[in-house]
């Protein structure tokens, strides 16, 4: 798709399911507007996973995950692998995620965060399917796990969504093959360390997102997010980069593509 002859950008991470059904549709036309051609919408209860088909299936342009994040870890028992992929064999499911660890809010315990995110990962390892990682105050633990997982359960590939941790799990990432997705928080004037570390992440590595209704970027910071706002983050991305707006969005949707191979065909806008 394109819009004003620039590439579209796609909004790798967001939550449709967190807001009323009867906003969908002109959220996806601001987001059209502005030039978000597609997007991705997280599964954070492996539960609730028939929503997000529903979702993804209603609009051509929306694809879906399925997956446990770490704050709902606890909510029932770990997860089989297998369940998960089964779960992820649907049509429209690009991801398996988000799924994670947060010490930050440690609204599970940290061994069964632990536990279910390693479930995720497996599931990635034998769906193909990458895993959408959500890690926050947790970096040490996520780059043993991630190694371990590597080492002991073949290859799978996975994106650091939302990034905001330390210079060390984003090299440890690019190690292991790992892509890095920034968010509003790129835009915040006291992000300047998240800013330097993107300056590195090489261009072929990285994607950009919302994770609407949460992180507006600024100018609009304390509102309420919207997919279409992802171009904000990008704006401030391509700044970091020194390179043109259009470029940065060609390159993040091609590495959209490259890492969630089950999206190749671009839905309409």
């Amino acid at each position: 798709m394109m819009r004003n002859n620039n590439p579209m950008l796609i909004d790798t991470h967001c939550h449709l399911d967190h807001y009323r059904p009867d906003e969908i549709g002109a959220l996806l036309a601001h987001a059209a507007e502005a030039g978000v051609g597609e997007m991705v919408t997280i599964g954070t209860r492996l539960s609730r996973s028939a929503e997000m088909f529903a979702l993804a299936e209603a609009y051509p342009n929306v694809w879906c995950t399925v997956g446990t994040h770490p704050h709902n870890a606890a909510e029932q028992p770990v997860p089989a692998p297998e369940a998960i992929a089964a779960l992820a064999a649907h049509p429209r499911c690009i991801g398996i995620g988000e799924a994670g660890l947060d010490y930050f809010y440690d609204k599970a315990p940290r061994d069964v965060q632990q536990a279910c995110f390693r479930a995720h990962v497996q599931a990635a390892a034998l769906t193909g399917l990458p895993v959408v990682v959500h890690a926050r105050d947790a970096d040490d633990d996520m780059i043993r796990i991630l190694q371990d997982e590597r080492d002991n359960g073949g290859e799978f590939r996975f994106l650091l969504h939302c990034f905001s941790s330390g210079r060390g799990l984003a090299e440890a990432a690019l190690g292991l093959g790992g892509y890095v997705s920034l968010s509003g928080i790129l835009t915040f004037p006291k992000s300047s360390e998240i800013r330097d570390i993107a300056r590195d992440v090489p261009l072929d590595r990285l994607l950009v997102e919302t994770d609407s209704p949460y992180l507006a970027p600024v100018p609009f910071r304390g509102k309420r997010n919207e997919p279409a706002w992802v171009a904000h983050t990008a704006r401030v991305l391509a700044e970091v980069k020194g390179i043109a707006p259009a470029a940065l969005a060609a390159q993040t949707t091609a590495n959209f593509r490259r890492l969630f191979a089950k999206a190749q065909v671009a839905g309409a806008a």
